[in-house]
């Protein structure tokens, strides 16, 4: 039996588990359109395509599984770039299905061609360095070995976003219904079996260290390794300090945390770690310039380094490694988990760790010198109000992230999604959209005013389709990060920093959402005593002073 190719593309995306695909149509991609029209795969109208993908980003992140966003030819594509982008940088899983003009009119000039013939603008090296795999199918013949391609790469442990842009005519050939069966649409490999992993190396470094320190990063989470990193932690007593994107590997409020780690933070980690610490165990964490305080020399100097990573180009990257382990992060740490206790390996003494943490609470009375003074301290009441109202079951897409970092202690039962792919502005609300699409929970977008005013029409895409969301907008009236280089730097010289807002409650009226504005900490206390975060749509501003700057500097 034959089938249309535009029917082809909805099946294998049905056989690849998609049930939710994010975009917007244009004449080129009709016909796929029409197939999903059929389909149970729900298709979401955004209000531009850069929000359909950072909405298949947020689905990703949140649901652990493949997702997908579709466009247009030339524009349509084109918008894509910026949240296709930070998916690459974030290695999610997301297939984008584009159109394309008719093959036969290629390098004539036809409307929006992207075929790089004639003129015309190159889609495939557009996307050439922020996808795994991109392709314009121009003939049915090799069509299941692109599909393959794209499934080997979705389906890896090492995944990134994959681009198909099919010509118009071509999604209306017929080809033969059974091709469907020579796709792999399922994983079917593992990426190391224990006897691979040397790991009788790793656990004699952890048994001979007196001062270990983990630091916990995303790969914990994507491997679902958090309850075998607490066991680690709990067993040898071992604290545990997480970058940015690993906050609740561990919970930030857990006897054994040491807070996140990074230039942003209160730099509680970063103390412990340089005065004290003998081995650090990086599992999955890439040690970027947030985290590593730009590659500070004294974070690593005179300390055996230990790493786990299933991403073998994150191996040793920045550092040289005692002991590195390319393998899944859960898996590895069983095993050493298994060897410790055949062992009998001593705990570790928490003599240096205690003396830590009362030192850090005898100097953090009325002292300013934190990431953040204390001119942030309705912020800071907020995130605590957050933390206590959600101890649990909540998912916060935070664009703003260095209020987070040193404020919101993420408990393990909650998911924290920082904005850290390229750190895109304007990301949080569609990527939280996309999220509530994929998990039933409490759903927070944070962001800053700059950021709001980029994305803000997309609130409308969860209107338009009943989606619950909190949006928590920093009001400032500033690109504050901006506007803090600009004092520290270059002598206050602000330029192109300040703007104006529209009034957030009438364009929360305009929406037909709820609105309520923070201005003092009673506020607060109405806020988190009548508002329904379950299943309302809510913008709350948070008003702040533009002049508060945070005490970190930057060189740049």
């Amino acid at each position: 039996m034959k089938i249309a190719v535009s029917e082809l593309i909805v099946r294998y995306l049905e056989r690849l588990g998609i049930e939710v695909i994010f975009g917007m149509p244009g004449a080129h991609i009709l016909p796929v359109y029409d197939s999903l029209y059929d389909s149970n795969i729900k298709s979401v109208l955004v209000k531009h395509e850069q929000g359909a993908a950072f909405m298949a980003g947020g689905y990703a992140r949140a649901s652990g599984k493949i997702s997908a966003c579709i466009t247009t030819a030339g524009p349509g594509a084109t918008n894509l770039v910026t949240g296709v982008a930070n998916a690459y940088a974030d290695k999610q899983p997301i297939l984008i299905i584009t159109g394309e003009t008719s093959t036969h009119i290629f390098g004539k000039g036809g409307l929006q061609e992207s075929s790089g013939e004639g003129g015309s603008i190159d889609q495939a090296a557009l996307f050439k360095g922020i996808t795994k795999y991109n392709k314009i199918i121009e003939r049915t013949d090799y069509l299941v070995h692109v599909l393959n391609q794209a499934s080997k790469i979705l389906l890896s442990s090492n995944s990134g976003p994959v681009l198909l842009s099919f010509p118009y005519n071509v999604q209306k050939e017929m080809v033969e219904e059974s091709i469907l069966d020579r796709i792999h649409t399922k994983s079917s490999s593992h990426l190391l079996h224990k006897h691979c992993l040397p790991v009788d190396a790793l656990t004699e470094l952890i048994a001979e260290a007196q001062y270990p320190v983990i630091v916990a990063g995303y790969g914990c989470i994507k491997s679902g390794a958090q309850e075998v990193v607490a066991q680690l932690s709990e067993l040898m007593n071992i604290p545990v300090t997480t970058s940015l994107k690993g906050k609740g590997v561990i919970g930030d409020g857990s006897g054994l945390s040491l807070g996140s780690l990074g230039v942003t933070s209160n730099g509680d980690a970063y103390k412990y770690i340089v005065d004290h610490a003998d081995l650090i165990l990086f599992l999955g964490a890439g040690f970027n310039e947030r985290t590593s305080y730009l590659w500070d020399d004294k974070l690593l100097g005179n300390k055996k380094i230990a790493q786990i990573d299933n991403d073998h180009e994150q191996l040793e990257k920045v550092y040289k490694a005692d002991v590195a382990i390319h393998g899944d992060i859960k898996d590895a740490l069983t095993e050493v988990l298994e060897k410790i206790g055949d062992s009998g390996a001593t705990r570790k003494n928490l003599d240096k760790f205690h003396v830590h943490a009362e030192g850090l609470r005898k100097e953090a009375s009325g002292k300013e010198d934190t990431a953040l003074p204390s001119r942030f301290a309705l912020v800071e009441r907020f995130y605590s109000r957050l933390e206590t109202h959600f101890p649990e079951n909540a998912l916060i897409f935070d664009d703003n992230i260095i209020f987070a970092q040193s404020f919101f202690n993420v408990s393990s039962g909650n998911q924290y999604f920082p904005n850290t792919g390229i750190s895109s502005l304007g990301h949080a609300i569609p990527a939280a959209i996309g999220a509530r699409f994929a998990e039933q929970k409490p759903t927070f977008a944070i962001l800053g005013d700059g950021g709001f005013q980029m994305c803000c029409m997309e609130i409308m895409t969860a209107v338009n389709y009943g989606i619950p969301l909190n949006v928590v907008v920093f009001n400032n009236s500033t690109m504050s990060l901006i506007r803090k280089n600009q004092f520290q730097l270059y002598n206050s010289r602000f330029i192109d920093c300040d703007f104006v807002n529209p009034d957030l409650q009438l364009l929360a009226r305009s929406f037909g959402i709820n609105h309520q504005r923070i201005e003092f900490e009673s506020d607060l206390d109405d806020l988190f005593a009548k508002a329904d975060f379950n299943d309302s749509i809510n913008l709350i501003e948070i008003m702040l002073d533009k002049n508060a700057f945070p005490n970190y500097l930057s060189d740049r």
